[in-house]
Formats: C-alpha cells, structure tokens, sequence
C-alpha cells in the first residue's frame, strides 16, 4: 500500500532522527537502512527539496534532518516524495459517475483515514516508543 519511495524516505528520516546533530553520508545511510545507494541519493533529493532533510557539504558533512523530528509526521515524509493516493473522480472514467459511486467512496474514506493516521504520528514518537525492538536496528547488532 505504501510505495517503496515512502517507505524509503521513511527509513532516512527516522535514521537521521535518530542523531539530528551528527550528518550521515549517504553511504552510510543506505548501509544501514537497507536501500540501493543510488535509490537513496534520489529519495534525499526530495527529502531536501521539501526541507525536511539538509545536505552538508565537505569533510564531516552529510545529511542530516532540517527539522526537529517532533515537527516531522510521517504525513510529511510520505508527500514529500509523492502522496497518498486519493480518488477525486470516476477511477473508469465512465461520465455517468458525477460522484463517486459506493465502492470508491468507501476506498477514498479508507485512503483518507490513512493520511489522518500518518498526520498524528510523529518522528519523535517513533523514536521514542518504548519497545524492545528499536527503528532500524538489528538487536544482535547493538548486544
């Protein structure tokens, strides 16, 4: 349901979340989170064009988040490499539907709770929910 550039953006925002202060190459990033190096430098273009994310140029540089990650919903990462996607009109194109008929009505309002759900959860929440599992992190490899 989710496109994987979402899931992807997802993956580096949380990533860099996890550390606001301290840039990531994008090398390491893409090690880390498990995402094709040349799929992430796409997915950072759009993080940074929205402002979400910054580039640091030269020695000890990299990316990092622009934006304290409790500013930062998961709504906002996901439209700003694409967007959920929501039916306006007639998926068929059939000219007698001038609204939407029981069955696209009831997908739109699905889609619409689900940008509301992304719109109430935050990067900081995520980060800072108590669990055993950590966001991105293998346990073997913290232990």
């Amino acid at each position: 349901m989710l496109p994987k550039t979402a899931e992807y953006a997802l993956r580096a925002v949380v990533w860099l979340g996890r550390a606001p202060d301290r840039p990531q190459s994008a090398e390491e990033m893409a090690r880390a989170i498990l995402v094709p190096r040349r799929y992430l430098h796409k997915v950072l273009q759009d993080l940074g064009k929205s402002g979400l994310i910054k580039s640091q140029p030269g020695p000890g540089g990299g990316y990092a988040i622009h934006r304290p990650p409790r500013e930062i919903s998961i709504l906002d990462v996901v439209r700003a490499v694409g967007a959920v996607q929501r039916i306006e009109q007639c998926p068929l194109g059939l000219s007698s539907h001038t609204q939407l008929c029981p069955l696209h009505r009831e997908l739109d309002r699905a889609f619409a709770a689900v940008e509301e759900a992304f719109a109430r959860v935050t990067i900081a929440q995520i980060l800072d929910t108590p669990s055993h599992i950590l966001p991105l992190c293998d346990v073997t490899d913290i232990a």
